[in-house]
């Protein structure tokens, strides 16, 4: 136990049965003496062994110098996961590294019965891991006591973040008793999670063992080019080539997962799925499956692989391109975990090369730009295989003696090695022919590879909607030939000249056949010489533009010059008659200069500023309009006070 001496012993015995010989980087780090009882903020990539990390830094503080843990009353530590499936390996980690501590565990998961986890919350528990979202409910239900807690620890806290937990966390650790030790994990710190860590922390030391010129060392990038239209047959013969005991296969969507899933299905591979829109209950036993071997190729979209640690993980392929460096790394870092070597595929097709360049160059990962295995080195492979096959060499027992001897009496040697042959290949799926993809780096103009090309003549023409969008394609799938095989294409009206580069001639003409079919009802043949020229009439028909209407224009502006001193429209009152903008309704009659004399005050109303003259000047000269609105009200016709004995409406 050279380097275990500071370690809880109960917890340095566990990772002595685990085969542990050294401790990785950031678990040396939080070992450190200084850090006993300090709030840690750590960042390390992924794969780096944080869980065990995290496990051994809070033991002290739980155990407070015990060898064992007595009967919890309630919990002393709490783990915090973005996903379910994270939650729960984190749960399984600490349950082999407490083993010998007598210590309980609990689980706060979403999409399982909270009934349940309620229970085994009231036995006891030690240690509580759990989600955000579940953790909360809990909280607010009173299931879950937090006085007791002595650590709580926010793995993948980056991602818990970018999911829309903080609200969620800001809860949790603001119920979490003031005194307690805050362990933060994340790959990466972003100004987020120092926010959050100044405001929860006390006085928190950084602890960093990333090392961003050396992402992934354990990992072997390949970048495989193919056609578009190969993805798919590209994966199927990456999985036959590598023949991992795991592998995972990342796509974008759900559709492309349950696609996938079904062409693998069909191709005889054992097969499960991993998304969102899985319950619970369904994405745990896929990883079980996985564990298991029952299963060996996983398709998953990003949400839901976040922190999957399979431990027989070999190939990581990326159906689809990731969409920033970060993605890159945390599907890439789910294989080379813990020393262990894996190798990640990345499926390019030709129109994302570029954008594959620039993610890899800020990734700081240099990948190995090759081709997708082809039908003749997987089949090499396979051969390799057999040769290779640990049970050509074992010892023969006796009774295994004595049948090899009783074959070899009936058959003959040749015919039992066929067999063995046909056995061994019996569950294999066959390999995918791949088109042949263009080269890694073109130059050169395209028009500068089509130095005298070969013209070859459709049946079908402008007159049967003949489009490049859709001719190109067919004459790739019939000929089995690229796009950059192609040169001019000259639609005609009853036909379409098409330009082959000269070195894919007799490949093409041996894919169509004598026939010279492409499809059902098109046909082709080569033509001797260039093609005609295109007629030269035919693009002024397009030009042609039709005339400008400009007396439709003219029209309504005429008749409003004609009417330029007319204010109204006919037809309304006082539209012959000009009004002059500086007019004013006889300044010289003002009512209120005129009868300036000493009035009653009830008679003038207190708001009688800004009304208009005429109703000044009524209001002067005959006082009682002042109650005149109120004798309307009282006499108005239609309306009596209900009887005493709630009498029915007057019509």
């Amino acid at each position: 136990m050279t380097g275990f001496d500071t370690i809880v012993p109960a917890l340095a015995e566990a990772l002595e049965k685990r085969a542990y010989s050294v401790l990785t980087p950031v678990q040396e780090a939080v070992l450190a003496a200084e850090l006993k009882d300090s709030d840690l903020l750590v960042s390390a990539q992924t794969g780096s062994g944080k869980t065990v990390a995290f496990g051994l830094a809070i033991a002290p503080t739980l155990l407070e110098g015990a060898d064992r843990f007595a009967r919890a009353a309630a919990p002393l530590a709490l783990a915090v996961a973005p996903t379910r499936e994270l939650a729960l390996q984190v749960k399984r980690e600490l349950q082999w590294l407490y083993a010998s501590t007598g210590a309980g565990f609990a689980s706060c998961v979403g999409g399982m019965d909270m009934r349940d986890e309620r229970r085994d919350l009231q036995r006891g528990a030690h240690i509580v891991v759990g989600t955000p979202g579940r953790l909360r409910d809990h909280i607010e239900r009173g299931s879950l006591d937090m006085s007791g807690l002595r650590a709580v620890v926010l793995d993948e806290a980056d991602e818990m973040l970018d999911l829309g937990f903080r609200d969620d966390l800001e809860y949790i650790l603001d119920a979490a008793p003031a005194d307690r030790r805050t362990l933060m994990f994340s790959a990466t710190v972003p100004r987020s999670i120092a926010g959050l860590a100044k405001r929860y922390q006390r006085s928190a030391v950084r602890v960093s063992t990333t090392e961003e010129e050396r992402q992934h060392v354990d990992i072997e990038y390949r970048a495989l080019s193919v056609a578009p239209s190969d993805r798919e047959n590209a994966i199927i013969n990456v999985l036959r080539y590598v023949d991992a005991k795991n592998a995972l296969v990342f796509c974008a969507t759900r559709a492309t997962v349950n696609r996938m899933t079904s062409r693998l299905n069909n191709r005889g591979f054992s097969v499960v799925a991993l998304s969102g829109e899985l319950s619970q209950n369904e994405r745990t036993h896929a990883l079980q499956a996985m564990r298991d071997g029952r299963a060996r190729v996983c398709v998953a979209t990003d949400v839901a692989a976040r922190g999957i640690d399979l431990p027989n993980l070999e190939l990581v392929i990326h159906a689809d391109i990731p969409k920033n460096r970060e993605i890159l790394l945390h599907r890439s870092g789910r294989t080379g975990r813990a020393g262990r070597k894996g190798v990640c595929a990345l499926i390019v097709p030709h129109n994302v090369r570029r954008q594959t360049e620039r993610l890899l160059s800020s990734a700081n990962i240099e990948a190995e730009w090759a081709k997708p295995p082809s039908v003749e080195e997987i089949t090499q492979r396979d051969r390799e295989r057999i040769l290779m096959d640990p049970t050509l060499t074992e010892p023969l027992t006796e009774d295994e003696r004595i049948f090899a001897e009783d074959l070899l009496a009936r058959h003959d040697p040749q015919q039992i090695a066929a067999a063995f042959l046909r056995l061994h290949t019996a569950g294999q799926t066959a390999p995918e022919e791949l088109l042949d993809v263009a080269p890694p780096e073109r130059k050169e103009k395209r028009r500068d590879d089509f130095t005298g090309g070969v013209w070859f003549s459709l049946s079908v023409g402008r007159d049967h909607n003949a489009e490049p969008r859709w001719l190109l394609p067919m004459l790739c799938r019939a000929g089995r030939i690229t796009k950059r095989d192609i040169g001019a294409i000259k639609i005609r009206p009853k036909e379409t000249h098409v330009e082959l580069a000269p070195g894919c001639v007799e490949q093409f003409l041996a894919a169509i056949g004598p026939a010279g079919k492409v499809e059902d009802t098109v046909t082709i043949k080569r033509l001797e010489g260039e093609a005609a020229p295109a007629p030269k009439g035919r693009a002024k028909s397009y030009e042609k533009k039709s005339p400008e209407k400009k007396p439709y224009e003219k029209k309504p502006y005429e008749k409003k010059a004609d009417d330029k001193k007319k204010r109204y429209k006919p037809g309304k009152a006082g539209a012959d008659k000009p009004i002059k903008p500086d007019a004013s309704p006889a300044p010289e009659k003002k009512p209120m200069v005129r009868l300036a004399v000493p009035l009653n005050p009830v008679a003038v109303p207190a708001k009688s500023e800004g009304t208009t003259k005429e109703k000044a000047t009524l209001r002067l000269k005959k006082k009682p309009f002042v109650g005149k609105p109120y004798k309307g009200k009282k006499h108005r016709k239609g309306i009596r006070k209900p009887d005493a004995g709630g009498a029915g409406k007057q019509n």
